[in-house]
This record gives C-alpha cells, sequence and structure tokens, in this order.
C-alpha cells in the first residue's frame, strides 16, 4: 500500500483538527461531522494498493506529455477519416500502461503554454485531463506556436527533479503564424529520452471545430473555413519538417503515427534504455497500484446528503 496525497498530510490534518472546533450541537450531529473529517482525510491520502501483476518502473522516472491542442489536430485525417486528436487520447492511454510506476506530466499548448498536470503517480488524473483536450473554438484560436512552447519547456525541465526525463512531444507540426522555427536543442540536456510523434497526412483533413467556448454540455461543431463566403473548407497538412528539427534538436526519434502500432518498437527501445539506467526490470514483476479513494466518497456523498436533509427539515 502506497499513499499520494493531493493536499499535504501535516496541512490536511490541521485543517481537519480546526474544523472539530466548530463544534455542531447535539451529539449525533457532532458525531456525523467527526466522520465526514476523517473521510476527508483519509480521501486525502489517496490510498494505493496492490493491484494486478505488471512489471514497475521505480519513481525516478518522469514522463512528460506535451500536446498539441489547437484546431489543426481536430482534422479528420488519421487512418482514414479518424480525428487526429482521438487517436491521440488513444496513444497516450497506451503509452501509460506501457510503463506503470513512472510519474505523469501533462503540457498542453495552443494561444498559450499550459501546465495542466503536474508530475503524479496517478495515471488516471493525466488520463483524466488529457481526455478532455478539445482543440479550440473558431473565435478563440489564433495560431500555433511552436516557439513558444520551446521557451516554456525551458523553464519547466530545467527547474525539475533529477529523474530519468521522457518526453512524447506531439503535434502535427503546423504553423500558422508565419514564425520560424528555433531550435530547440537547448532542452536536449534536460531530456533523457523519448519521441517526437507526428498525427496528419500530406494529403491533410478538414476540422470541425466548437462553435463556441462554453458548449461542451451541448457541442455544436461546424467546418473550420479559409473562406466563409465561398465556403471553402481549411484543411490542415502535416508539417514532417518542422517535427523531424525538433525530434533532432532533442536527440530523440521521430513517429509518423498513422496506426498504434507505429510506436510498439519505439516503446521497446525506451523500456531498454530505462533497463539500462537501472530503472527497470523486464524479469521483475511487481504489484500495480490502484486507488481506493472512491470507496470512501460514497459514504462521505451518504453523510452529507443525510445532512442536507436534516438541516432542510429543521429550516
Amino acid at each position: 500500500m502506497i499513499i499520494n496525497p493531493m493536499i499535504p498530510v501535516w496541512l490536511m490534518g490541521i485543517l481537519c483538527i480546526l474544523l472539530l472546533f466548530f463544534k455542531r450541537k447535539g451529539t449525533f450531529p457532532y458525531i456525523r461531522q467527526i466522520f465526514i473529517l476523517i473521510l476527508l482525510f483519509v480521501i486525502n491520502l489517496r490510498i494505493m494498493v496492490p493491484g494486478k501483476d505488471v512489471t514497475n518502473l521505480s519513481n525516478n522516472v518522469d514522463i512528460l506529455f506535451v500536446i498539441d491542442n489547437t484546431i489543426s489536430m481536430l482534422a479528420e485525417d488519421y487512418d482514414g477519416d479518424g480525428r487526429r486528436m482521438d487517436a491521440v487520447k488513444e496513444d497516450c492511454k497506451y503509452i501509460m500502461e506501457q510503463f506503470p510506476g513512472a510519474s505523469f506530466s501533462v503540457v498542453t499548448f495552443g494561444n498559450s503554454v499550459k501546465r495542466i498536470v503536474p508530475y503524479t503517480v496517478d495515471s488516471n488524473m493525466a488520463l483524466q485531463a488529457i481526455e478532455v483536450l478539445n482543440g479550440q473554438t473558431e473565435y478563440y484560436a489564433n495560431g500555433t506556436s511552436l516557439n513558444d512552447v520551446m521557451s516554456e519547456l525551458d523553464e519547466i525541465l530545467e527547474n525539475e527533479r533529477d529523474t530519468y526525463k521522457i518526453i512524447f512531444f506531439i503535434s502535427d507540426g503546423e504553423v500558422i503564424n508565419s514564425q520560424e522555427l528555433k531550435s530547440y536543442d537547448e532542452l536536449e540536456q534536460y531530456v533523457d529520452a523519448g519521441a517526437v510523434l507526428g498525427y496528419g497526412t500530406k494529403k491533410g483533413g478538414a476540422m470541425k471545430v466548437l462553435k463556441f467556448v462554453g458548449d461542451e454540455d451541448k457541442p455544436e461543431y461546424l467546418y473550420y473555413y479559409d473562406d466563409d463566403f465561398n465556403e471553402v473548407k481549411a484543411i490542415s497538412k502535416i508539417d514532417e519538417g518542422n517535427l523531424k528539427q525538433i525530434a533532432s534538436d532533442l536527440g530523440i526519434d521521430y513517429v509518423h503515427m498513422t496506426k498504434q502500432s507505429e510506436i510498439h518498437d519505439e516503446i521497446k527501445n525506451l523500456q531498454k534504455k530505462i533497463g539500462e539506467h537501472g530503472t527497470y526490470d523486464e524479469n521483475d514483476s511487481k504489484k500495480g497500484y490502484k486507488e481506493t479513494y472512491y470507496f470512501f466518497v460514497i459514504p462521505l456523498l451518504l453523510l452529507l446528503i443525510f445532512d442536507y436533509v436534516y438541516y432542510k427539515r429543521k429550516i
């Protein structure tokens, strides 16, 4: 069993003890208050228990996903007419499954560069953050700047802990703001291994984009046009030149993703490199870990519902 608290244990303990001083009137209401605080404390611990047998990494491996979240990643030219972004989500899930025990972080870029998940051993948290990526709306997007990504990554990678760092740079490489791509070679010193994954085709694909921000509940998708008046659909094409340059600068491989199997050999090579680094052993089968917090969320919700009904009746 391991724990991976969201809030430091000492801080959560202090908060729970302070909340106990706000004592409710009556014995049973105060007992419920105590149970609620205990459940909150336990949920925050994020207790993880051994699950199925997997080949585990040590916790000395950090995997950073850098994902293009621009309109062009919604182009429908993956393995026929599939969306690039949908393929990215499935491929990221597959990659995480191949490196159990590693810590994962997610950085996205579009109009701006955002670190949406810091390093965590909870692959579900990283995967959930990736699952909600859906490009940008037509009226919000201003174009991709791969140079902005480089400057932000320099700050992120330079300040990270001393671990074996793997990076997956995921993009179609298309730049529509006419900036000349700068060199990424200054980041090579911070990267131990990884791959640049390119999505898209030379023929390209049209893009259905979310019409307005905030329409996620009832999304309306429209094709993105170069010429609205004449209804000329915009076509996004992969720029492998940019992607290969980034891969070369970082000292990692470039893989053109046309199907998930394209990355199988790269995964094996990365696992081998990790093994040579002493943080992975193919013959060392250990227990994987799974979350247990949801077992404590259920009684917490029941207590909160009971409290709501109880005090509602008293009003």
